[in-house]
């Protein structure tokens, strides 16, 4: 039986993403936070598409385009690490 509410509200692209981003070295966690219904990170953007929002104290905001519409995300990364773990979720995408 799958844990309770770990990666339920995003789908099979997200979650395989946020798998990948929670195994790079610096990264402490990811939190799934809302999930905004209908919404589009633009231009032929894909479910399972990312962007990387700004810098905040403690780690990185995120986006990732999920089948119905967009899923924030929180990436805790370890100090000093954020400019390096963001170039390497661009490469993902």
């Amino acid at each position: 039986m799958p844990s309770r509410g770990r990666h339920q509200s995003t789908s099979k692209e997200c979650r395989d993403l946020i798998r990948r981003i929670e195994a790079m070295d610096g990264v402490v966690a990811v939190i799934i936070g809302r999930s905004y219904g209908g919404k589009s990170l633009g231009q032929g953007s894909r479910t399972g598409a990312i962007r990387v929002q700004r810098k905040v104290p403690g780690g990185l905001k995120a986006v990732t385009q999920s089948a119905k519409g967009i899923q924030e995300i929180f990436i805790r990364t370890e100090a000093d690490r954020e400019e390096d773990i963001t170039a390497a979720i661009l490469k993902l995408g």
